[in-house]
């Protein structure tokens, strides 16, 4: 049996809760500064997503790292085509931060195939 899910490290895991602090303080954030509630609900969603995904990671449970790779598809599906149409901060720093967890994650998984 093995010790961890392949594709499965400690800097995985780190990367999983630091993305999901930074999308849900950042949905926080957009909620207290302009009162929106997708904002919040979003960022939310993603965060948890992020950080469900770097707790079974770190418990060396299956599905961490599609959990991540998940949150990162929905971010970017949500934020690159505002950033390309708007060309607004908020929407191109997340759609930074999904492409990153797209290369991470879907690297990771990749390893796994």
């Amino acid at each position: 049996m093995l010790d961890k899910p392949l594709g499965a490290s400690p800097a995985l895991e780190a990367i999983a809760f630091v993305l999901g602090a930074l999308t849900a303080g950042g949905g926080t954030v957009g909620y207290v500064k302009t009162g929106s509630v997708p904002s919040v609900a979003a960022g939310w969603t993603v965060g948890i997503l992020y950080g469900l995904g770097g707790y079974r990671l770190q418990s060396r449970q299956p599905y961490g790292v599609e959990l991540a790779l998940l949150a990162s598809i929905v971010l970017g599906g949500a934020s690159i085509p505002r950033a390309i149409r708007s060309g607004k901060p908020v929407p191109t720093v997340l759609s930074l931060i999904s492409i990153f967890g797209l290369l991470t994650f879907g690297n990771a998984f990749r390893k796994t195939l």
